[in-house]
């Protein structure tokens, strides 16, 4: 039987053969999700042999992770704003740079919002990522969460169910244009919308194109509908000094700041993620 070593090794060429971007990391996370272990625990026990069973079930993982399906995918999680989700090919994968959507709406809220509940509308909650960090650091706080997929809403209702925060979160089945006819109004809506414009998408890399679904990444138009049909909607459906938060992809921070200023939003700001890239955009309705 080969030891946890000799497999890490043996994986890590395979991979790095395939083009896999980081595969040592792969390849030990995988093996310690395996073993259920840390991934930093392998060096503990690398002279340790792994089981027959075992070695099949890496062996495919790693074919899979070969032929460009993501991690989190494989893994069935992923680590999202220290909260463990799960996450399948029915949702997108949650990014880092969402982090910091959740990180400056947790800030209005504590700035903008005293005391009293909280209403948020959530559109296109996806694994429901963002409706679930909210809560969990927001105990005032009570989310609608709309998708238009029945499967990621059933992804979104397991991990709030996992996070014992379902009684906090309303999940809606349904386009978010549908809810305009609603009297329901809210202090905050938040999305992270299909941003990538149709003629950019298939230059995307492979995990994307061949994993992650479609409609989550493109609007099949510009990029920027969506800024558009959300912000027209959020400023008839926001209370008084409401504030509209987005996640915005490269390049489109200005494109975005203008379509909140044609709705009559101010006190528009923009914010920068990790890699100095304006990620957010946010505005407030009179």
């Amino acid at each position: 039987m080969p030891t946890i070593l000799e497999l890490i090794n043996l994986s890590t060429g395979y991979l790095e053969k395939k083009g896999i971007e980081s595969p040592r990391i792969n390849s030990e996370l995988l093996l310690a999700d395996i073993l259920s272990c840390k991934r930093l625990d392998l060096y503990l026990f690398f002279d340790k042999p792994v089981s027959e069973g075992e070695v099949n079930v890496y062996r495919n993982y790693i074919s899979r992770r070969a032929n460009n399906e993501p991690l989190q995918y494989i893994l069935g999680k992923v680590d999202f704003y220290g909260t463990i989700l799960s996450v399948d090919k029915s949702v997108l994968i949650p990014r880092q740079e969402t982090e910091i959507l959740v990180e400056k709406t947790l800030e209005f809220l504590k700035n903008d919002f005293n005391s009293g509940e909280i209403k948020i509308l959530d559109i296109g909650t996806g694994s429901g990522n963002i409706a679930i960090s909210l809560i969990l650091n927001c105990k005032n706080c009570i989310i609608d969460a709309v998708d238009v997929s029945q499967h990621a809403i059933a992804v979104a209702s397991k991990n709030a169910n996992k996070n014992n925060v379902q009684d906090k979160i309303n999940f809606i089945k349904d386009d978010f244009r549908e809810l305009a006819k609603s009297d329901f109004k809210y202090n905050l809506i938040i999305s992270n919308p299909p941003y990538v414009a149709e003629e950019e998408y298939l230059t995307l890399q492979k995990e994307i194109l061949n994993f992650e679904p479609k409609e989550a990444v493109t609007d099949f138009k510009n990029g920027l509908s969506f800024y558009e049909d959300i912000s027209a909607f959020a400023k008839n459906k926001l209370l008084e000094n409401g504030r509209l938060i987005f996640e915005v992809g490269i390049n489109q921070a200005d494109a975005v700041k203008s379509i909140l200023e044609k709705n009559n939003f101010f006190d528009i700001k923009m914010f920068k993620d990790y890699n100095n890239i304006y990620r957010v955009v946010t505005g407030v309705i009179k």
